[in-house]
């Protein structure tokens, strides 16, 4: 029996990860929430053609960039004659947040990390507190990259990004790692929710894939929230305010007062661990009419409903505190709990527990409180679980990442290419 591998990442191929990530996260790819283009945003097809050409250099097969904004690649097996094992794929999103800027992002480098508080440099009013950050003390001497405090980082998802083209970059360094077909994946506005819209399953070609998407060391994320969208349309009526008496119907008042009424336990600000909520993400109109827009996030189905059904019924109320108006409530189905999926495909998670052990971290399985490409993956056919990137405090300003447990991450990766070409 050939013995098992050395796989870990030295201080060079570190450095190349670290280099590929500062890269990367200087491309503004921040998404939009409305666009006429699929990619949401030109910033996001300059990170694709970037890495598009870094594919190329590195020798894999099968590159293509398509016309959604699809990046796919493969690396080919180096398994003995004769011996075949699955194909599994490797996924990252390239947006960032449309939320929070993303242009003109400035990296700070903090090496040896001492241990506190982290003042970022463009806004030192923007302080990373050690107390409400209980992760950074796990870093103290490691390397710890922030943004300058007027951006977000890009950590969610240029850190998956890095890990995945560190990995082709060291995969085809040490050929003597034997593994089966990889395929790899850039998508595009996973932040908007349909960076899955246009992915073609069946042009993929994997067996099951992994995104390199996820927050602290060691964690695999087997669960997400079920998420569903929901816009409460207000009709009021409208007139000069000077003969307004008994007439007028101000819809913004109307849908001010729906928010209002929203129940304040079941909001993201008051809610952990498995708790669902109702959230307002955004409102816009005139005294005519106005619109409310909400993202409604659940573990299951039933409670999914619950929520939706709360926002029915306080509907009603705010029409009857506002006689003469109408509110009509749309919902629009979104993502489900990937676990449903994944719980058919045991193996799928097993060997990202043990890939991330071999890498010498001790696993634990996680819920999402929100969503991921793989939700609507594992729907269409393609069990998708998240592994670890090592980024912090996604979508603000003071988002932040570890070297070293996007290292491990990276590491985890590689001994899953392996592991996986060890069930041939």
């Amino acid at each position: 029996m050939p013995a098992t591998p050395a796989i870990s990442l030295d201080p060079a191929a570190r450095r190349e990860l670290l280099e590929r990530f500062l890269r990367y996260v200087k491309v503004d790819t921040r998404s939009a929430e409305v666009s006429d283009t699929f990619p949401s945003t030109p910033g996001q097809w300059d990170l694709l053609r970037m890495l598009e050409k870094e594919l190329q250099e590195l020798g894999l097969a099968e590159i293509e960039l398509d016309s959604h904004g699809y990046l796919f690649a493969s690396l080919p097996s180096n398994l003995p004659a004769g011996k075949t094992a699955k194909t599994i794929g490797l996924l990252a999103h390239v947006d960032t947040y449309p939320g929070t800027s993303g242009k003109d992002v400035k990296p700070q480098v903090i090496e040896r990390y001492p241990g506190g508080d982290i003042v970022l440099p463009g806004d030192k009013s923007q302080v990373i507190r050690a107390d409400k950050n209980p992760s950074l003390a796990r870093c103290v001497g490691q390397t710890v990259i922030t943004s300058d405090g007027t951006t977000l980082l890009g950590a969610d998802d240029k850190a998956g990004v890095a890990a995945i083209m560190t990995l082709c970059g060291w995969l085809k360094r040490h050929p003597e790692v034997p593994h089966g077909t990889l395929r790899i994946g850039f998508t595009p506005d996973e932040e908007t929710g349909g960076g899955t819209r246009f992915f073609d399953v069946a042009k993929f070609n994997a067996f099951c894939a992994y995104t390199i998407d996820g927050s602290l060391l060691g964690e695999i994320e087997d669960e997400t929230f079920c998420g569903d969208s929901a816009t409460a349309t207000v009709t009021g009526f409208d007139c000069h305010p000077g003969m307004a008496k008994d007439v007028l119907i101000n819809a913004l008042k109307v849908a001010s007062h729906l928010v209002e009424l929203l129940p304040r336990d079941k909001a993201p600000e008051t809610t952990a661990d498995r708790q669902s909520y109702l959230h307002p993400v955004g409102i816009e109109g005139e005294v005519g009419r106005a619109v409310v827009r909400f993202i409604v996030r659940a573990f299951t189905v039933e409670e999914l409903k619950a929520r939706e059904d709360d926002l029915i019924r306080l509907a009603k109320q705010a029409e009857a505190a506002y006689p003469g108006s109408k509110i009509a409530v749309e919902i629009k189905e979104g993502y489900r709990n990937m676990k449903v999926v994944l719980d058919k495909h045991p193996q799928v998670v097993e060997l990202a527990m043990e890939a991330t052990r071999r890498a010498g971290v001790e696993p634990t399985l996680a819920s999402i409180r929100g969503g991921t490409d793989g939700s609507q993956l594992s729907f269409k056919g393609l069990p998708t679980p998240n592994i670890f990137a090592g980024g912090v405090n996604f979508h603000g300003v003071q988002e932040w990442v570890s070297l070293e447990w996007m290292a491990k991450g990276t590491e985890t990766a590689l001994w899953l290419a392996y592991l996986w070409g060890q069930q041939a």
